[in-house]
């Protein structure tokens, strides 16, 4: 598929990764609101037409539409809409005008024609930006980078989600044509150990230290939290792309893993598979197979042995970098405490019927090898 007819239909993985956007922002925007009084940001650098032909609305008109629905968000939401193509910039123009109460915003939305490349990132390096989610879906990956990145995530914030192309990446690591391209995206260091560790791995291992380097190269960065969300193509064979998430604060990276965890189309006892793939449901005793909360289990007796915490500050240290959501962890503690793995303060016959409140405190048992080592 070229991008001259990247927005010819919409597909199911399309429709997940808008939702997806489009519910992100609006919690971003309604904390950000709340802790500063003056305006925020949503940019997206490859906006795309706003429509795809079979009228499927895209990302820029779905943010639109819940900043307009909200009085306070319409008073204070700047939004840069900005493409490549000249045909997208006008297309878009005549969406936003077309997009009931466009003329209650205070700012009207700003839809450029620029290319995505080093002069847009020596432009950004030395503003002190308001704060702003930045969304970054090119195609291909021409325009993506670290600096580029780097320049959103400096500033307070500042939460970033771009279009990672598996499918593109992959090959281009090994693709002297367009080493440039891959060094721009990981970083010189990160892309050179890139080329050196992957080659001749198998291909389920070589999507894993891929994606895992762009994280590292990420967290180098400052970006404390990152979370990729995978997507399949339709015979759910291969990965087509993920979309990453990059933030500097614990806040955000929660909510928007509950976002991915609802959006994911696999869960093994509860435990989201983060990744949409079409043809999911053809296999339900694969999936099934694999235990995940019993491996929670176990890894909360272990690490967090002969220590008495609450909850929260349980999911606080344990969740960065694992599948596991706060309901995840609530219920693998009442398990564990109905088993008599665990004891708890109230115990469960002073609370209410499967409930354990942020006031309750866990003690996990001291485990006999962490006796041994004393």
């Amino acid at each position: 598929m070229s991008t001259e007819d990247f927005f010819e239909e919409s597909t199911e993985q399309s429709r997940v990764k808008a939702a997806i956007v489009a519910k992100y922002f609006w919690a971003w925007a309604k904390i950000v609101l709340k802790k500063q009084a003056g305006r925020i940001a949503y940019v997206d650098l490859f906006s795309g037409p706003g429509k795809y032909r079979d009228s499927t609305k895209s990302t820029p008109l779905l943010v639109l539409e819940r900043a307009i629905s909200d009085s306070e968000m319409r008073k204070r939401l700047v939004t840069i809409f900005n493409d490549s193509r000249e045909e997208n910039v006008a297309a878009l123009t005549g969406e936003i005008r077309r997009v009931e109460g466009i003329e209650r915003l205070k700012h009207y939305p700003v839809v450029e024609v620029a290319t995505v490349g080093d002069e847009t990132v020596k432009a950004l390096r030395d503003l002190r930006l308001i704060p702003t989610l930045l969304f970054a879906d090119p195609w291909g990956y021409k325009g993506l980078s670290l600096e580029l990145l780097k320049t959103f995530l400096k500033n307070w914030g500042c939460d970033c989600l771009f279009f990672f192309n598996y499918n593109r990446i992959n090959p281009g690591l090994a693709n002297d044509a367009v080493k440039a391209h891959m060094d721009a995206l990981f970083g010189v260091g990160h892309a050179e150990q890139l080329r050196r560790k992957i080659d001749g791995m198998p291909p389920r291992e070589r999507e894993a230290a891929i994606v895992e380097e762009l994280c590292d190269a990420l967290r180098e960065l400052g970006a404390k939290y990152v979370l990729p969300f995978c997507f399949k193509d339709d015979r759910g064979v291969r990965t087509s792309h993920h979309l990453v998430f990059v933030t500097k604060h614990p806040l955000g990276y929660g909510i928007m893993k509950d976002i991915m965890a609802t959006a994911s189309s696999e869960r093994q006892q509860g435990v989201a598979s983060f990744g949409y793939c079409p043809a999911s449901a053809i296999h339900p005793l694969l999936f099934e197979l694999n235990r995940p909360l019993d491996d929670l289990e176990q890894m909360l007796l272990r690490e967090f042995s002969g220590q008495t915490l609450s909850k929260q500050e349980i999911y606080d240290r344990h969740n960065v970098g694992r599948p596991y959501t706060m309901k995840n962890y609530r219920s693998v503690l009442l398990t564990m405490e109905a088993n008599g793995l665990i004891q708890t303060e109230p115990p469960r016959h002073k609370r209410r019927k499967n409930t354990l409140p942020d006031y309750a405190r866990v003690t996990f048992p001291k485990s006999r090898k962490s006796e041994h080592t004393q």
